[in-house]
């Protein structure tokens, strides 16, 4: 199963048929408020989470669910290539930070990442 958190519901749609060839089950939701309830719930394989939301940025919710669930795969997907944004989603316990234009990546990182065929 795999995670989507992001507040563009058209982008949620995209990742999920793009990813449909890895994994037919996924849940979502579209801040990062509901991330970690969301996490605990389902326990996904994968998160896929944004970086800038309403309430509760991408940043802040992949450290609590680091936190509550230290073993989470977190790949942050963000429209901005931005050095620090990286540095911060790094520190907070992502595995990687994959831009939207280029959102083949998550293929290849989800797919080739040992144990993560999901």
């Amino acid at each position: 199963m795999i995670l989507i958190v992001d507040d563009n519901t058209k982008m949620r749609q995209t990742v999920k048929a793009m990813l449909m060839e890895l994994d037919s089950a996924f849940c979502e939701c579209d801040d990062g408020s509901d991330a970690l309830d969301m996490y605990r719930t389902h326990r996904p394989d994968w998160v896929l989470m944004d970086v800038r939301m309403a309430a509760v940025d991408g940043i802040t919710a992949t450290h609590r669910i680091k936190q509550a669930f230290p073993d989470a795969r977190i790949i942050m997907v963000s429209g901005h290539n931005d050095p620090i944004l990286k540095k911060q989603a790094h520190e907070a316990g992502a595995i990687a930070y994959v831009l939207k234009d280029d959102l083949f990546q998550l293929l290849d990182i989800i797919g080739t990442i040992p144990g993560g065929q999901v």
